[in-house]
């Protein structure tokens, strides 16, 4: 967490996905506060609720909708496309 609030930007956010240590340890809170960092925890739920997702989707063949797909060489241009916020789906590289 500390190494993240190192990297952060002022002004930007830091997700935190899951919990894979003790949840115990020191975090900087002056960083936060000095960088006014935004910190959000994200719950992805349990394996076993993994697992009835992707049987769901496999059963009803749910698919992602792909807003466009660009070539690996064309990274930068996804990238920028996806800043605009115009897409509608998923920005796809190909590789």
């Amino acid at each position: 967490m500390n190494e993240s609030l190192k990297a952060v930007n002022y002004g930007g956010q830091i997700s935190l996905i899951g919990v894979l240590t003790s949840g115990k340890g020191e975090i900087s809170t002056g960083a936060i506060l000095m960088k006014n960092v935004r910190v959000q925890g994200i719950y992805v739920g349990s394996r076993e609720m993994f697992e009835d997702m992707n049987r769901a989707i496999a059963l009803h063949k749910i698919r992602p909708i792909c807003d466009r797909v660009f070539p690996l060489e064309s990274v930068r241009y996804a990238l920028k496309y996806m800043e605009t916020g115009a897409h509608f789906g998923k920005i796809c590289i190909q590789l």
